[in-house]
């Protein structure tokens, strides 16, 4: 047998040329026709060699590039941290801000120490004030240490930040009024001045709040800043610019006798308005004639008429009297914008933000602090009032859009307590921080304390346990809750000092992790029928999450 016909017995289906032995083609080539040529393996082999040479040039390429870049230093945040200034005064003012873009909340704060900056090589005459003055001062919310501080005021201020600055600076400033001193404005970031006006207010002058961020009126990308100060019995607005300071016109008076706690409000057809309690009325005033009062012509701003058909009854006053007298008043959420929530000596009273319609009126005896938002119902919006003080002092939740009562607790509470606090829960709930004084049941509440401020924790879906996270016997200025990281690392920051800003004293400022207190924290049972462990409960709130505000 030939050496073909053996090759073609063993391997009876090989392919000769691309054809079948057998085949009316293959017969052809053995009988001398043209064949196909023969596969070129060299050709091969140098396709598959450049295909490995350029995966390797890839994978070497980003071997370099990896381990040439470092990757940036952002430092583990601390669960807590604690920082003390001796012979020192402190204000209300507490704010929360990612300052050097390390995705970490830091905190700003205000101080006055007899001992001036001490951490750098900064005095008040630098700025042009007297010893000892007010410095501003900026926190890593990581570790505690300081990013900047400089001085901002002689003795005391009112502080507005997160203002922005004109596009494509890139800025955010903190905008200083002096209580006396000059208007400034600090860049964030860096505590470097944006610019310094003298405010031009009297000595018998009264500012009634921190600046309120307006429409841009002078086309400068920043929205201008309004000042309200109380002067002989009547209430004077003064715009100035936001990226300069300048004043834009003259003070203009709004023509009534006002207090603290105004607010920006947006009707529906997209008005400007301030609005301002004023005994048992609500005061008002146009953004857009408050401009063309004080700089003498037109404005591009839009009035609402239906407003100002309701301010033409009563010059500087809105048709809504209440029970009471006006304590607070903020802006809500709407079905439609915003709507206002009154809060007065005798009830709290949601008004429809376009024609002050009562939607829903709840009595109260007193509430000593302002409301605060927080969802306890998924995606539901709730209200936490304090209702009435001392022993008798009970905490609300009510749904926004009703006024019924969600829950309800006795609290009592003691002088001096901060504000109460939410923060997002990932179930699209929230979880609810309380300052007050809770015994445990049969105790004697009258018994005296040692006036010790303790913080309770409330989540919806255990609403008959609070969770006693933490106790403070010093004199507490500022609180605030906050997001440090997104989506994990929920703390808070108390700000202490001496209870008078005229007897310095010891001024820390402390920051805790709140899933590294639940471990140690006391659960309190509001009411039977709650089966789990205290260690059981412990465990659920530390495995809440957090989330940021949408």
């Amino acid at each position: 047998m030939g050496g073909e016909d053996l090759e073609a017995e063993i391997h009876p289906l090989k392919n000769d040329g691309g054809k079948w032995r057998g085949s009316p083609g293959a017969r052809a080539g053995k009988s001398g026709g043209p064949r196909s040529p023969a596969p070129q393996p060299r050709l091969s082999r140098c396709r598959t060699a450049a295909l490995f040479l350029s995966l390797f040039a890839c994978l070497l390429v980003v071997f370099v590039v990896s381990f040439a870049v470092p990757c940036p230093d952002r430092p583990a945040p601390q669960g807590a941290w604690s920082v003390s200034y001796d012979s020192a005064v402190t204000y209300d003012f507490l704010a929360t801000e990612d300052i050097n873009r390390d995705r970490i909340q830091d905190v700003l704060f205000l101080y006055k120490s007899t001992k001036g900056s001490s951490h750098f090589n900064l005095s008040c005459a630098d700025e042009g004030f007297s010893y000892p003055c007010t410095f501003v001062a900026a926190m890593s919310g990581a570790n505690g240490s300081m990013l900047w501080e400089r001085p901002a005021a002689q003795d005391g201020a009112l502080v507005a930040c997160a203002v922005p600055q004109p596009e494509g600076s890139g800025a955010s400033a903190c905008i200083i009024v002096g209580r006396p001193g000059p208007f400034v404005a600090v860049d964030s970031s860096t505590g470097q001045s944006l610019w310094n006006r003298p405010s031009g207010f009297g000595s018998n002058v009264s500012v009634l709040g921190p600046p309120l961020q307006v429409p841009d009126a002078d086309a400068d990308g920043a929205p201008d800043l309004l000042v309200l100060t109380h002067e002989e019995r009547e209430v004077i607005g003064y715009v100035y610019s936001g990226s300069t300071g300048k004043q834009i016109g003259r003070g203009g008076c709004l023509g009534v006798d006002g207090t603290s706690g105004s607010l920006l409000h947006v009707t529906r057809a997209g008005a400007h308005y301030i609005l301002l309690p004023c005994a048992h009325a609500l005061c008002g005033c146009s953004v857009k004639g408050l401009y063309e009062k004080v700089t003498e012509r037109d404005s591009a701003l839009k009035k609402d008429a239906l407003w100002e058909d309701m301010l033409s009854m009563l010059p500087g006053r809105l048709p809504r009297r209440s029970s009471g007298a006006v304590r607070h008043l903020m802006s809500v959420p709407g079905d439609a914008g915003e709507d206002l929530l009154l809060v007065s000596s005798e009830a709290c009273v949601l008004l429809d933000g376009q024609d002050l319609a009562p939607r829903w009126t709840l009595s109260v005896a007193q509430v000593p602090r302002k409301p605060v938002l927080g969802h306890y119902k998924p995606d539901t919006l709730a209200v936490v009032i304090e209702n009435g003080t001392g022993i008798d002092r009970q905490i609300l939740l009510s749904d926004l859009s009703t006024g019924a009562v969600l829950w309800s607790q006795a609290l009592p509470g003691l002088p001096g307590d901060p504000q109460s606090a939410s923060l997002p829960t990932a179930d699209h709930r929230s979880a609810f921080f309380f300052w007050g004084l809770c015994e445990p049941e049969g105790a004697n509440q009258t018994e005296p304390r040692h006036a010790r401020h303790s913080l309770y924790m409330l989540h919806p879906s255990l609403p008959g346990i609070l969770l006693e996270l933490v106790n403070v016997s010093a004199n507490i200025v500022a609180f605030q809750v906050a997001l440090f990281e997104p989506g994990r690392h929920a703390a808070f920051v108390l700000l202490t000092g001496p209870a008078s800003p005229h007897t310095p004293g010891l001024v820390s400022v402390v920051k805790h992790k709140v899933r590294d207190l639940v471990p140690g924290s006391r659960v309190v049972r509001l009411a039977a029928g709650v089966p789990d462990s205290d260690q059981a409960i412990r465990d659920r709130f530390s495995r809440l999450r957090y989330r940021s505000e949408a």
